[in-house]
């Protein structure tokens, strides 16, 4: 079963709704990991201008949002979604990990979009927090997220002993997403589980930038027997 999956910081949509719905449009994912989603309203409407289904945090009157999101376009469907918050995140910044169950035609596939924070420890933490978490989860899994770090930090580097950095399987060349108007450094992710085949990985880059990243696009094979 053939999946093609994105992941994109949008920034809150701050540099334009409009910008961002257009790439995404022409991303033709099949599932888009969402970091930085915005307000409730406006991850609606992105939800419903590219006609796919949504999965974000449920509402907490008393605590700051973790603003990760998973949209799914029908046939997938989502079946099941919770929020992790990573406990050692600064208070006013929280962080976290939105892991939603996604189904099509009996095969399930658990998706994942997270944002890891800006300090080396932060994201160590963050690191062996969704290790933890995910440990117990069956395959096939895809885990996508902004890690605000390159390929040779401690953090990403865990991630990757347990999962496979579609990239670096996939493709070729530096593969860096930020910052969009020049981008410098990879530090935005498309990991997978073992049985999953990796198939062709892009980076788009828009003539206009609609994010201050660049989005992770990867074909992938679910195999069904």
């Amino acid at each position: 079963m053939d999946l093609r999956v994105a992941s994109y910081n949008v920034k809150a949509f701050r540099l334009g709704f409009g910008e961002v719905v257009n790439l995404a449009r022409a991303l033709e994912a099949d599932i888009l990991l969402v970091q930085e989603s915005g307000s409730r309203r406006t991850l609606r409407r992105l939800a419903a201008a590219l006609e796919m289904h949504r999965a974000s945090d449920p509402i907490s009157a008393f605590r700051r949002r973790v603003k990760d999101a998973v949209l799914v376009r029908p046939p997938w469907r989502i079946i099941g979604h919770r929020l992790h918050r990573f406990e050692a995140s600064q208070r006013l910044y929280p962080r976290g990990a939105l892991v939603a169950q996604v189904g099509r035609a009996g095969r399930r596939v658990w998706v994942v979009s997270t944002h890891f924070g800006l300090a080396p420890a932060e994201r160590l933490d963050h690191s062996r927090a969704l290790v933890e978490l995910l440990a117990p989860l069956e395959a096939p899994l895809v885990l996508g997220g902004d890690f605000n770090e390159t390929p040779d930090r401690k953090a990403v580097r865990r991630i990757g002993e347990r999962y496979r950095d579609v990239w670096a399987s996939g493709s070729r060349g530096a593969g860096a997403t930020f910052p969009a108007a020049d981008p410098s450094a990879r530090i935005d992710y498309l990991f997978v589980s073992e049985d999953v085949r990796i198939g062709r990985v892009e980076v788009p880059v828009a003539a206009r930038p609609a994010s201050d990243h660049l989005p992770v696009v990867a074909d992938l094979t679910i195999e069904t027997g």
